[in-house]
């Protein structure tokens, strides 16, 4: 079962998706993650990034007999310092988007591209009056954001008993002393570093990152 992070949308992991076969579940909507896994009817692996991972991290804790394994990407289980102001941040950032945007190009070019990361991006909008536009509500991204980072996961992280993965993008936020806190504090965790990679490693690197899921599943 794959989760993607703030702001992202289950057409992200296309690619991912249809690499693991037809069993494969990409979730649009992170709220519906708990029942989602409850409808697969045997233990997953969840693979989550960023916003997705915490969730993964606090579903696997929650539901061990429904979690076979965990992989977790650029996401930790550390509350933010100051979550009122982090989750500002990044409705600031959300806000800055300059929709709507008149053509898909448009929005590719604003995403950095053309890379795989900018098309994902870009093919989240969605087409409404004068353009395209995010398909979600800024104000409840951020809620959701906050409301997740307002309280420590290592509780629940301390509890996961089946295998982790943690993947690291070289150029992303989830820190090397945070990743090796991760596998200290975990129970049968393992970390990889993606080269090249930021924030969106499955979207930076595809090739890179399915070679890590293939190695892990593979042990799992």
């Amino acid at each position: 079962m794959l989760l993607h992070g703030l702001a992202g949308h289950a057409g992200e992991w296309e690619t991912t998706a249809a690499w693991m076969g037809e069993r494969a579940v990409a979730v649009d909507d992170l709220a519906d993650a708990a029942s989602a896994l409850e409808e697969l009817g045997e233990p997953a692996v969840l693979v989550g990034q960023s916003l997705g991972g915490l969730v993964a991290i606090r579903l696997a804790a929650a539901q061990p007999s429904r979690v076979r394994a965990l992989v977790v990407a650029e996401a930790s289980p550390s509350a933010a310092d100051d979550p009122d102001a982090f989750a500002a941040d990044v409705a600031a950032a959300l806000r800055r988007w300059p929709v709507p945007f008149a053509s898909y190009e448009d929005a590719v070019a604003f995403f950095g591209g053309p890379s795989v990361a900018a098309t994902a991006w870009a093919s989240g909008l969605v087409e409404r009056e004068g353009g395209l536009w995010p398909r979600f509500d800024v104000d409840e991204e951020v809620r959701l954001l906050r409301d997740a980072v307002v309280t420590s996961a290592w509780p629940e992280w301390e509890r996961v008993r089946c295998p982790i993965l943690v993947v690291r993008g070289e150029r992303g936020t989830l820190s090397p002393d945070e990743a090796q806190a991760m596998a200290r504090r975990g129970h049968d965790v393992s970390v990889t570093v993606i080269a090249g990679a930021g924030h969106d490693v499955h979207l930076d690197q595809p090739e890179a990152w399915r070679q890590a899921l293939s190695r892990f599943l593979g042990n799992a």
